[in-house]
């Protein structure tokens, strides 16, 4: 029988923000998790973030974290000497780039013990993955990570994949695409962002983006920042305006943050539609604050607004 929780896999970063002078402000964060704080926020159901973690001080005070914030890491291993990835944002205005360090995360072992790894995906409502978190694991590993995420598939959980694509994860854009294409196939909704979409696959406008992942997965929605997202529901699309933010502070994780909230609409059993202009509102008030996780009040605010 499957149970109310939700299971997010990846990887949770340390993350430098908000720089002042030669002062930073450290957070934890990644797209996944990100999703997941979003998702939880506004759901309201149990929620499990699937990785793998060190055993240095901070990797204990990730966990913990998680925990005051009524996440759990379910069976992820943590592995003797590891530690977690680090970035930093540097912002130009409200938009942001990243510098990585992140070579020998603990969570590119996330997949290392299988049956831990099915254990935590075992009787969700829904699991979310993406291609970030293809992206930092071997052939070895992505495999094993796609088997258990066919399991709990097969066994009634909702599958959401974004395929968030970064270059520098990848050898190369074939071995990109076909991780992604393998990803798909076990996929219920889809959440690409079209110039990722354009940058892998070539796709010259977003319906070309939704016509070709809306024959791989019965649900897709095309993101495009502040364009018109693209609904695509048995076979028909569909726009849903964004919100025009006039100031934004940080762009950092808006469209994770969309993502956690359509997923709370559409678990809710809201419409594509109506959960698309839920996460809408939702990613315009993440833009309004810094760093990449609002705080809980924020996000269920906006997401109620009508």
């Amino acid at each position: 029988m499957i149970g109310k929780g939700v299971a997010s896999i990846g990887e949770c970063m340390i993350e430098l923000s908000g720089q002042t002078g030669s002062n930073w402000r450290m957070g934890f964060a990644g797209d996944t998790f990100n999703t997941l704080w979003a998702l939880h926020a506004l759901s309201g159901r149990p929620a499990t973030y699937v990785s793998a973690f060190g055993d240095d001080p901070f990797s204990q005070d990730q966990i913990g974290f998680f925990a005051d914030n009524g996440i759990g890491i379910g069976e992820s291993p943590v592995i003797p000497g590891a530690r977690p990835g680090l970035y930093a944002i540097t912002l130009t205005g409200a938009e942001r780039s990243f510098t990585y360090w992140r070579g020998d995360a603990a969570a590119r072992q996330l997949a290392s013990n299988p049956a831990a790894l099915a254990k935590s995906l075992e009787k969700q409502a829904l699991v979310y993955f993406s291609g970030i978190t293809l992206g930092i694991l071997d052939s070895a590993a992505r495999t094993t990570l796609l088997s258990a995420v066919a399991e709990a598939r097969s066994a009634g959980s909702l599958i959401a994949f974004d395929p968030n694509y970064r270059p520098r994860l990848w050898r190369d854009r074939e071995e990109a695409q076909a991780a992604i294409l393998e990803a798909l196939a076990v996929t219920d909704i889809a959440l690409p962002t079209f110039p990722d979409e354009q940058m892998l696959f070539g796709d010259e406008a977003p319906q070309a983006t939704a016509g070709r992942l809306g024959q791989l997965v019965g649900e897709v929605v095309v993101k495009n920042g502040e364009q018109p997202a693209l609904i695509v529901e048995n076979g028909t699309l569909r726009d849903v305006q964004a919100i025009h933010v006039a100031t934004p502070v940080d762009t950092t994780g808006a469209g994770d943050s969309f993502n956690g909230g359509y997923l709370a609409a559409r678990l809710a059993g809201h419409t594509p539609a109506e959960a698309t202009k839920r996460a809408h509102r939702v990613a315009a008030s993440v833009v309004q604050v810094r760093g990449a996780l609002a705080p809980f009040e924020t996000l269920r605010a906006a997401f109620e607004t009508d």
